[in-house]
């Protein structure tokens, strides 16, 4: 059962950091648009889409270096 409930946090967290980091990557069309690295940080930070990113990660991250959850 424990296989089974990592395997799954593993690909929930997988899908939230491809959603989150792929919209990170779409959201750099700002830089060319004349925004300055600064404030794309600043929108970045404020975008649910990053957090996403971050919780999808650690989900992962969890999962693999966490083998069990007592």
């Amino acid at each position: 059962m424990t296989v089974i409930l990592r395997v799954f946090f593993l690909f929930v967290g997988f899908g939230f950091a491809v959603a989150g980091g792929v919209s990170i990557i779409a959201y750099l069309n700002l830089l060319t648009m004349g925004q300055a690295f600064h404030d794309y940080m600043e929108f970045i930070i404020h975008r649910v889409e990053t957090y996403l990113f971050i919780g999808g990660i650690l989900l992962m991250w969890t999962s693999i270096y966490f083998p069990r959850f007592k």
